[in-house]
């Protein structure tokens, strides 16, 4: 099982301060079931660098005809699937009962808007959730009731998720997801080690950081790539050993990260679990606090998904009937914090559905439709060093 706040991978070049491939990845450890809808969604969210699995997952239960294979074929899996649904509450549970962990997931639709019933069963199968109903006529009233609603569930790390202009008259569907975690480190950083040092990006710059300092036995394991680039992987663990952060390097700093990145699957993730061993290391990695802010589009009409976001080709018939929906926009805001004591993150995603028009009040016409999708996770990490 794994909860990932994805960061896009960062280069950093100093002499042993070798470039951080990957993660902040937060995995249940002990707990990877080969084919299971886990890995699945992890190989999903690794091809996006964000946590749009369960958001996409939602589309899909919605998604008819062309669009529903591609949603599919994009994510390599269906909730429609024999047991699947199943396998996603039960899945939601356990990243629920983690220390640290919270979840949760919404679904906004115009007032206006019949939803269709075996749409309403399958959310509440798969997701235990339930449409509420909202004016979008009143855009920057909805907009206020969504960003309320992110902020509670993140704790109030992210308090004004969307921008004004975010929705439209035109919104008819707004599927909200926000993640919250707060981690203890199982042995903490002393902060009298943190010294400051020159933090060298991929882009030339140089910039001054906080570097936390840590002496202890590590699970830590060498590898190699299928093109044969050599790395390292070492897990931090937080408190209760069930949670932890892998940090990722190429041995060579020149090694362009991307090759690093197009080894994130899941089989990876359980190929480091069992070939990682304790040692004693030496272990850098700076204090930060990052922010990200995207709109994801580009990337899931690169995946294959360009369809969905075209009025004329986009099919959610089983979501309503009464009007053709597409997706606007899908997006994504992370916020993480890395110091000695652990790591706190939260993340919201949004993907927005709409109609070219709005819902008209003449009983002989049938009113268009738009829908709105809140989406999870990432964020940025930075580099580690060891000796």
């Amino acid at each position: 099982k794994s909860l990932s706040l994805y960061p896009p991978l960062t280069r950093l070049l100093p002499s042993r301060m070798l470039s951080l491939c990957i993660c902040l990845l937060l995995t249940a450890t002990g707990r990877l079931c080969l084919g299971s809808l886990t890995d699945k969604q992890t190989d999903f969210g690794f091809r996006v660098f964000s946590h749009l699995a369960r958001d996409l997952s939602d589309q899909s239960l919605g998604s008819a005809g062309h669009t529903h294979r591609a949603l599919t074929t994009a994510m390599g899996f269906s909730l429609k699937g024999r047991g699947m649904s199943r396998q996603q509450r039960l899945l939601q549970r356990d990243l629920s009962s983690e220390r640290g962990v919270d979840l949760a997931g919404g679904v906004l639709v115009e007032r206006k808007m019949t939803i269709e019933k075996g749409y309403r069963r399958a959310l509440a199968k798969a997701f235990l959730a339930h449409p509420h109903q909202v004016d979008f006529s009143q855009p920057e009233q909805a907009r206020s009731i969504i960003n309320a609603w992110v902020s509670d569930n993140t704790h109030g790390a992210i308090p004004d998720f969307l921008d004004s202009g975010a929705l439209s008259e035109e919104t008819r569907l707004v599927m909200l997801n926000a993640l919250h975690f707060h981690g203890l480190w199982k042995v903490p950083f002393d902060p009298r080690l943190t010294q400051e040092r020159m933090f060298h990006c991929a882009n030339g710059t140089s910039t001054p950081v906080n570097m936390m300092r840590l002496t202890d036995r590590f699970h830590y394991g060498e590898f190699v790539t299928a093109g044969g680039v050599d790395y390292d992987v070492i897990e931090v663990p937080y408190e209760g050993d069930s949670l932890s952060m892998f940090l990722v390097s190429p041995f060579e700093s020149d090694v362009p990260l991307k090759v690093l990145s197009t080894e994130l699957t899941s089989d990876t993730l359980r190929r480091w679990s069992q070939g990682l061993r304790a040692v004693k290391k030496q272990l850098a990695i700076p204090r930060f606090a990052l922010e990200s802010d995207l709109d994801l589009k580009k990337v899931l009409i690169d995946m294959g998904l360009g369809n969905m976001f075209n009025l004329a080709t986009a099919d959610f018939t089983r979501i309503t009937t009464d009007e053709r929906l597409c997706v606007s926009k899908v997006l994504q805001k992370v916020t993480i914090e890395v110091n000695e004591h652990g790591t706190k993150g939260a993340a919201a995603s949004a993907a927005v559905m709409f109609s070219r028009m709005g819902l008209v009040k003449l009983t002989f016409r049938k009113s268009p439709a738009s829908l709105a999708n809140v989406l999870l996770a990432a964020a940025r990490s930075r580099v580690y060093e060891m000796s």
